[in-house]
């Protein structure tokens, strides 16, 4: 849709049909997509939950749906792709609580970013 497209919500055939809504992406690139979102709008913990299981009962895998976060990065920054990731992990079932003690070695810093940029 155009800034100054207005038939879409002017003509009656659009009002009454709404076709147009359904999308024609396949579920499992509408859910990565979706979930996408989600992660850049800054979304709350049971979001993910709803979003992470739709993407896998799509058929999306785990390595998939973490890629989101990956994808995603040079587009929203840092910052909320860092915030996103305990979310998601929790969401696809990974223990958050267990990595808290854990730290790349060397730093000594628990908080330091756990995300690693894949070769």
């Amino acid at each position: 849709m155009a800034i100054n497209q207005t038939e879409w919500s002017e003509d009656p055939i659009y009002a009454v049909d709404e076709a147009w809504l359904e999308p024609t992406l396949d579920a499992r690139t509408l859910a990565l997509v979706r979930l996408a979102a989600l992660v850049a709008v800054g979304g709350e913990v049971p979001s993910y939950g709803s979003a992470a299981d739709a993407a896998v009962d799509a058929g999306a895998s785990a390595t998939e749906v973490v890629d989101v976060l990956i994808g995603v990065l040079p587009i929203i920054g840092t910052a909320r792709v860092v915030a996103a990731a305990p979310r998601l992990a929790m969401a696809l079932g990974y223990d958050t609580d267990a990595l808290e003690g854990e730290h790349p070695a060397g730093t000594g810093d628990p908080h330091e970013a756990r995300l690693h940029h894949r070769t």
